[in-house]
């Protein structure tokens, strides 16, 4: 069979040459028995293969993989949907090395903006605690007043002053709360920021080395 198919090929490429015109292409491929098969046009059996096109030499033009399969077909969608999230990670990681060389020369300058930062958040916290002094200081006076009122109704201003005092120092208590978390979120920020520039920077001085 195998002999028999070399030889139709030869005959189809000779025909070609004897005609004194274009040869056709051949097109050639292994049946399901592993055996080639060729012809002028597609043979059938290579259709859902892959195959080969043969120019007027007998070399090979062209090579024409099969059809993929469902399952190649979706690992291929895969592997491409992979490809593109590496590269967005990739993209915008260098967006974001750009912006850190943007915003810092050196890593002092990583040091001085940490500072400042944690600077106004201990200022703001301790404007707060401040705050609750006064509040507690004036929430006193009103806490004075009831003793006078023991076992009997507070009056309304007296309960209000005591009420109005402890909404106050509950809020300012939050305020610092939330700086106080503010400063570990600096502190984090500005960590990573003196981590990924020491590593562009080395990189960069490995590169021009």
């Amino acid at each position: 069979m195998a002999l028999r198919a070399a030889l139709r090929l030869g005959l189809l490429l000779l025909a070609g040459i004897g005609s004194g015109i274009a040869a056709p292409r051949i097109f050639c491929c292994h049946d399901e028995s592993g055996i080639q098969v060729c012809g002028d046009i597609l043979p059938s059996a290579c259709y859902g293969r892959a195959y080969r096109e043969l120019g007027q030499s007998g070399r090979t033009a062209r090579i024409v993989d099969a059809p993929l399969t469902a399952a190649q077909r979706a690992e291929k969608a895969a592997e491409e949907q992979r490809r593109k999230e590496q590269e967005r990670v990739l993209n915008e990681q260098r967006r974001k090395d750009q912006a850190l060389l943007n915003t810092y020369g050196s890593e002092a300058d990583i040091e001085v903006m940490r500072s400042r930062a944690l600077r106004d958040l201990g200022a703001a916290i301790k404007a707060a605690e401040e705050r609750i002094v006064e509040i507690r200081a004036r929430r006193k006076k009103f806490e004075n007043e009831a003793e006078f009122y023991k076992n009997r109704r507070l009056p309304g201003e007296v309960a209000k002053g005591l009420r109005d005092a402890d909404y106050e120092i509950r809020a300012q208590e939050s305020v610092i709360e939330s700086k106080q978390k503010d400063q570990e979120t600096v502190r984090l920020k500005y960590d990573e920021d003196l981590r990924r520039f020491r590593d562009i920077m080395r990189r960069a001085a490995a590169e021009h080395r």
